[in-house]
């Protein structure tokens, strides 16, 4: 026989019990796939067809995991801009496996802000792929409006040059233009000497 909690001890339970934060459900770039639809090494195999619903389910997207749906996702995506069947290695395809890639990293740091590891290899997608879309537009510019309009890309020109600041190159810059004009002010009487030479020699060739 246990005694009954007094009501002090419960409510102090109740907080002490951590409190469990709700995961926020992010929209996912996956959402447009269909459940029914058959993995990527199922897809175009004839006897798929003659098999029970069952068996059709487990090799479905219903039962599939994140990897699997990433690739159909990024198959799709190069489809739009694929050059030909055979074309495997293109810039157009090169830009759209990135941006496949680039989603899926940026769907994973909304539910896991700290992990830094994928959000390094992020960062370095996104410069690879700004670089082909850079040399896309600079060489063949229809092609790179056409891959930014299939896959939905906003591409924004990177400035002519940019540099990060920091406090060592504020301090460096700060004495270079010390020095600099320290220099101009011991070589203005020079300057000032030199200039009333050659107004001289001008008058000198007028008369």
């Amino acid at each position: 026989f246990h005694e009954a909690p007094s009501p002090f001890l419960q409510s102090a339970r109740c907080y002490a019990r951590p409190v469990r934060k709700r995961r926020k459900d992010f929209p996912s770039h996956l959402d447009d796939l269909p459940p029914t639809m058959l993995k990527k090494d199922y897809a175009n195999v004839p006897i798929i067809n003659s098999v029970d619903d069952v068996v059709k389910r487990l090799l479905s997207l219903e039962m599939a995991s994140q990897k699997e749906k990433v690739k159909i996702k990024t198959q799709q995506l190069v489809e739009k801009v694929r050059r030909s069947p055979n074309d495997n290695g293109s810039f157009e395809v090169q830009v759209a496996m990135l941006t496949a890639k680039i989603r899926t990293y940026e769907e994973h740091l909304q539910k896991h802000p700290k992990d830094k590891n994928n959000r390094r290899r992020m960062l370095m997608d996104v410069d690879r792929r700004r670089k082909l879309l850079a040399y896309l537009r600079r060489v063949r510019y229809d092609v790179f409006e056409n891959t930014c309009k299939q896959l939905n890309i906003e591409y924004t020109s990177p400035p002519a040059y940019s540099r990060r600041i920091t406090k060592r190159w504020l301090v460096k810059k700060a004495l270079c233009l010390k020095v600099f004009q320290e220099v101009r002010k011991l070589k203005a009487p020079e300057r000032l000497k030199q200039r009333q030479e050659w107004r001289a020699r001008a008058r000198a060739r007028a008369e």
